[in-house]
């Protein structure tokens, strides 16, 4: 696995222009963007492949009012829904981003059935062309601290709706900090949900910074993934304490390997450490190994390597 900055949260004291080159200075080779709708598809695109960074998540757009969280399960915004999903698949054309956050919406006060089924049509509406244009989307449960009233806030509503459409175009954006904050154990929920996962994101809690992977089953979930047969990019989409490279030795070490992030190898339990800072520096020594007494604690018969 591997992270994508996500360029809304990680890097917001820079001017949009700047951004994907400060991810990939601080050694990321992927992103994620939640709105990228204020300058055209192809600035995007050309911001994408001056950088070196790929696109890897959009949003679709959101409206006023009610529509602040998406449109797809509001009955009464049907068009701009459709509007707006128009707009983000000319991003990922332009960018070659290949998965899509299809927002459904604040539906608190609504009736809840003609939401859902308000959903159900938005979601075949948009299949037909997620199919065509070879794009992926996501569902994503929203915690009810933070995002209360969102159409979905446990993975198992998404997954009802993923085996009622049983389309390889509609996946589960699996977000560990929604679950966490729903109170759910991680290593449980990445078990329950891995055949359906097509995105991963994380973030600590309280607070949304870093994670802090001592917490519960937060490391064990996230050294699952792979055996459990996820191996794709990991969205950090959180508010750093201090900035996105933090207390980095570590990200020209990962850079010059040509690697970004964290990539977790289950048969040497081996962690390298790319551009995380804080995310991760708490759980590395010199560099690129991991803590030996961390390690033990969880798995006595492992043994930690160093990246090499």
């Amino acid at each position: 696995m591997e992270l994508a900055a996500n360029l809304s949260w990680l890097y917001r004291e820079l001017p949009r222009a700047e951004r994907f080159a400060a991810a990939r200075a601080d050694g990321f080779r992927a992103a994620e963007i939640l709105m990228p709708y204020d300058e055209a598809p192809d600035w995007y695109g050309q911001k994408s492949r001056e950088s070196g960074v790929e696109l890897v998540l959009v949003n679709t757009p959101v409206g006023e009012g009610r529509a602040f969280r998406g449109m797809a399960a509001l009955p009464d915004m049907q068009a701009e829904f459709r509007a707006g999903f128009d707009r983000a698949l000319a991003v990922t054309a332009a960018t070659g981003c290949r998965r899509i956050h299809f927002m459904a919406g604040h539906v608190e006060g609504l009736d809840r059935g003609a939401c859902m089924d308000t959903l159900r049509k938005s979601i075949a509406y948009a299949l037909k062309l997620a199919e065509r244009d070879g794009v992926v989307l996501m569902l994503e449960p929203l915690n009810r601290s933070d995002m209360g009233g969102y159409c979905y806030w446990l993975p198992e509503q998404v997954i009802a709706l993923l085996e009622e459409f049983d389309s390889p175009h509609l996946r589960l954006q699996f977000d560990l900090y929604h679950c966490a904050m729903e109170g759910l154990d991680l290593l449980e929920q990445a078990r329950a949900v891995a055949p359906w996962i097509g995105h991963v994101q994380v973030a600590g809690t309280p607070g949304r910074h870093e994670p802090d992977l001592s917490q519960g089953t937060y490391l064990e979930a996230m050294t699952s993934l792979p055996a459990l047969g996820y191996d794709s990019w990991v969205g950090c989409e959180y508010g750093p304490r201090t900035t996105a490279a933090a207390g980095s030795g570590l990200v020209r070490a990962a850079e010059a390997r040509g690697s970004a992030g964290v990539i977790i190898d289950m048969r040497t339990y081996t962690i390298q450490v790319g551009a995380m800072g804080e995310f991760l520096a708490r759980y590395a020594r010199d560099g690129l190994a991991v803590q030996s007494e961390h390690w033990a604690r969880r798995w006595p018969t492992a043994r930690p390597t160093s990246a090499n």
